[in-house]
């Protein structure tokens, strides 16, 4: 994190009183986590997160699959990392609970930019970015209107864990060739839909 840019906005990074912690996040506390120092903060995670959505981008318009899946893959897994890292090491920040889930919407757009406008009707795709767009400007309006702090919500969560899948096996059809699992992608993707949906309805991101 660039320390000029930390200096001059320290309302961003000041820690925020912890959330619910899921079951998942002690799991994770007790087994990957202990991978990371203390150094390294949820809001690191993040930025690698959107450091490496040009780099899967590239490499998959290149018809790079098979390192496309791993790299993507690896990708979306720092969601689960920063977001756990967060809350069982109290280092909620207001930088996090803005960028995290943008971050989130970067990767995901690109691929459904790449891959879900070439592969399946333009109207899935559509339907994808014009509800995330939605969700932002909702988060947005209500922090502006109403001084609120806006929390990801599990819908929300189950949102993004839908389209990873939907892209995953997006791309194992690529991979294997196997045409079958465009169809198998494009009802994931519906499913994501429908969560954010919900997602949208309860005013998370």
């Amino acid at each position: 994190m660039n320390n000029f840019f930390v200096r001059n906005h320290p309302q961003l990074f000041t820690f925020l009183p912890a959330t619910e912690v899921h079951p998942h996040d002690h799991f994770f506390a007790v087994t990957i986590l202990r991978l990371f120092p203390r150094r390294i903060t949820p809001n690191m995670i993040t930025t690698v997160r959107v450091l490496m959505t040009p780099v899967v981008f590239y490499i998959i318009l290149f018809g790079n699959y098979r390192l496309g899946i791993v790299l993507f893959l690896a990708a979306a897994f720092t969601d689960a990392i920063d977001g756990t890292m967060a809350r069982t090491r109290n280092q909620i920040t207001r930088f996090g609970m803005m960028f995290d889930p943008l971050a989130d919407k970067f990767l995901i757009g690109s691929m459904v930019l790449l891959l879900v406008f070439r592969y399946f009707h333009f109207l899935l795709g559509i339907a994808i970015l014009g509800l995330e767009i939605a969700i932002i400007a909702s988060a947005f309006v209500i922090k502006i209107k109403f001084k609120k702090e806006i929390m990801a919500n599990r819908w929300g969560k189950m949102k993004m864990l839908f389209q990873v899948i939907a892209t995953f096996v997006t791309l194992l059809a690529l991979l294997l060739d196997f045409p079958y699992f465009f169809t198998l992608a494009a009802w994931i993707f519906g499913l994501a839909i429908g969560f954010a949906i919900l997602s949208l309805f309860k005013h998370g991101i």
